[in-house]
């Protein structure tokens, strides 16, 4: 059985490169997009990390223990556990809950030191991110 092969080219319309106002558009549309999915990256972000703090007890920031419960070095090793668990999602919702917020205000994406562009590749990484990479490695 001969095997057949079928090489397909792009057009030729889709060799010519965009450039002036078709490449601005096409570049103003990706970044749009790319910006509603960083928005509804950081917002399912959000909604975890108020999860993950309700299921520990922390729904305002307190935790909710059960006073009857006898007090042990277990269960005061446990509490120091789960209390530092908090305070580390407490810090990443508050610098999520800061993203969102400078969607809001128009200010996503520029770095707070310097005021320069964060690069999209680092908000892609980081979307929380609020230095651009050379200010948060002085700030190390």
């Amino acid at each position: 059985m001969a095997h057949r092969y079928v090489l397909l080219w792009p057009s030729p319309a889709s060799d010519i490169p965009l450039t002036g106002e078709p490449q601005e558009a096409y570049t103003a549309s990706m970044e749009a997009n790319a910006t509603i999915a960083l928005r509804e990256e950081l917002e399912s972000q959000r909604d975890a990390l108020r999860r993950e703090l309700e299921e520990l007890g922390y729904g305002a920031g307190v935790a909710a223990y059960d006073p009857n419960f006898a007090d042990s070095s277990q269960v005061t090793a446990e509490r120091g556990e789960t209390e530092a668990l908090a305070t580390t999602l407490t810090q990443n919702l508050r610098e999520v809950e800061n993203a969102l917020a400078k969607f809001a205000s128009g200010t996503y994406g520029q770095c707070e030191s310097c005021h320069g562009e964060i690069a999209p590749a680092r908000l892609e990484a980081m979307p929380a991110a609020r230095y651009c990479i050379s200010c948060a490695a002085k700030r190390r």
